[in-house]
């Protein structure tokens, strides 16, 4: 998958996006901050990486979710991750 012509996503890297994507929490504007990847290019990943049944579940719950997009967010929400993840290293998230 391509981001760009100079930049290529590896295997660790779209499992991450997809994690994100999957966490209602997480909004695409963080997944374009930490990869570059905007909205439309994190659906096409998805569309391409997920089965499609799968697929579908996922928009459904993203059309739905008002914390994926940062303009339908409570005003208190202003962060990209959860209190409890205090780092994340190789597609593992380290708790408490």
């Amino acid at each position: 998958m391509l981001i760009s012509p100079k930049k290529e996503l590896d295997e660790i890297a779209i499992d991450r996006i997809i994690e994100m994507a999957w966490e209602d929490r997480t909004p695409f504007d963080a997944i374009k901050f930490q990869f570059g990847l905007a909205e439309a290019d994190v659906k096409a990943l998805m569309k391409k990486e997920l089965k499609f049944s799968s697929y579908k579940l996922w928009r459904k719950r993203v059309e739905n979710c008002k914390t994926k997009h940062l303009a339908k967010r409570v005003k208190g929400i202003d962060r990209f991750k959860c209190t409890m993840q205090k780092a994340i290293s190789n597609n593992k998230i380290a708790k408490r």
